[in-house]
């Protein structure tokens, strides 16, 4: 590396978050809805546990999770991984986004397995890997409707010229996770067909192991910093999951519930209004740890 590019990367590691906001060096703009949906903490506070428990839905996935992760005590530090990727992606130069989905790419180069027992509708002996573009595909697309979802639901709704172009940025985070340009639904219409059928073709069902994630998820005391925000994420969580794999994960769903939804979004942005004003003069990898 040169010295002016080895400056230039020094330079962009230093940026505080206020700066990354109004930065034009990535492959996103200030202006961007993904920057917008990514800048509020109701997206991975309120859609982050319905996101993962659609991930394990997926037999496959979730055989990944359990075989290839101490899920138990590293669950929230693999999300905290996940959450700074995104976030480098959205907010940083090309190079640093590039770099942080060549660091999923490499992880995800590692899990790779055989079943051996039946999940769901597969019977022991099939082989899954994170590299699938079928299992990439599908793991894009809970981070797509459980995003869309938290924060139309609890920020405010977006347009449908809005929701498209949302999409379309998130198709550029998606390949560069590795998931093929080919695979990737060309339109939101498109990909809510997918995703509707993916649940309705039987290969999307609450398996033990997905349970025994889920329990993680939404029954383990979060970290310390997280853990004012219990209530409301597991409320959330139960709200945006599709009634069939809410009642498969075991979730109850009451008008008591129902009636308290709507101030999971205020709680959540009056309790993180200090933390949010103060990321922006904190460097990435801080701002990584609270958003």
């Amino acid at each position: 590396m040169s010295l002016g590019r080895r400056q230039r990367t020094r330079d962009a590691q230093a940026r505080t978050h206020a700066e990354r906001l109004a930065s034009r060096d990535g492959y996103f703009a200030p202006e961007s809805v993904i920057r917008r949906v990514a800048n509020t903490p109701v997206t991975p506070f309120l859609g982050g546990g319905t996101a993962v428990l659609l991930q394990v839905a997926h037999p496959l996935v979730a055989a990944g999770v359990a075989e290839h992760s101490d899920f138990h005590r590293d669950l929230w530090r693999r999300l905290g991984r996940t959450l700074r990727a995104l976030y480098m992606i959205a907010f940083g130069t090309k190079a640093e986004a590039e770099r942080a989905g060549e660091a999923v790419r490499v992880v995800h180069g590692y899990v790779h397995g055989v079943l051996g027992s039946q999940l769901g509708c597969f019977p022991p002996g099939t082989a899954y890997s994170a590299e699938d573009p079928d299992l990439q595909l599908w793991v894009h697309a809970t981070l797509v409707a459980a995003s869309l979802s938290a924060y139309q639901r609890f920020e405010r709704r977006l347009s449908a010229a809005e929701q498209e172009s949302y999409y379309r940025d998130m198709a550029v985070v998606a390949q560069l996770f590795g998931t093929p340009a080919e695979v990737i639904p060309p339109t939101l219409a498109a990909f809510n067909e997918y995703f509707d059928a993916r649940l309705d073709d039987g290969s999307i069902a609450i398996t033990p192991v997905a349970r025994e994630i889920g329990a993680v998820i939404l029954d383990a005391p979060l970290p310390a910093p997280l853990s004012f925000f219990g209530p409301a994420h597991r409320l959330a969580t139960a709200a945006l999951l599709p009634p069939r794999l809410r009642r498969e994960y075991g979730l109850s769903w009451s008008r008591r519930q129902a009636a308290l939804l709507p101030l999971a979004g205020p709680a959540v942005r009056c309790s993180t209004w200090p933390i949010m004003l103060a990321a922006k003069h904190l460097r990435p990898s801080l701002v990584a740890a609270l958003a």
